[in-house]
């Protein structure tokens, strides 16, 4: 599992992290303190304190291979802390 810290300041912030996400068929998840949600629900992740950064956490156990993972990261470096 990979975890990197996110910020998602903006309401178009987060339908562009979500849609960016959901192309990948594995599991992530997002946490801010003892709140976990499914990185790849909207509503989910409006209910996290989009103030402070927030941790992803990536299932990368699942991922087809490594690259498909460094796309990943590629893909969400505008959303990096």
């Amino acid at each position: 599992m990979q975890k990197v810290e996110i910020r998602l300041s903006l309401a178009e912030n987060v339908k562009t992290f979500v849609n960016i996400v959901n192309k990948y068929g594995f599991d992530m998840d997002l946490r801010a303190g003892r709140h976990v949600v499914d990185a790849k629900s909207i509503l989910g992740i409006f209910s996290l304190d989009l103030s402070k950064p927030i941790t992803l956490e990536i299932d990368d156990d699942k991922a087809s291979d490594a690259q498909t993972v460094a796309q990943l990261m590629e893909d969400i470096k505008p959303f990096l802390a």
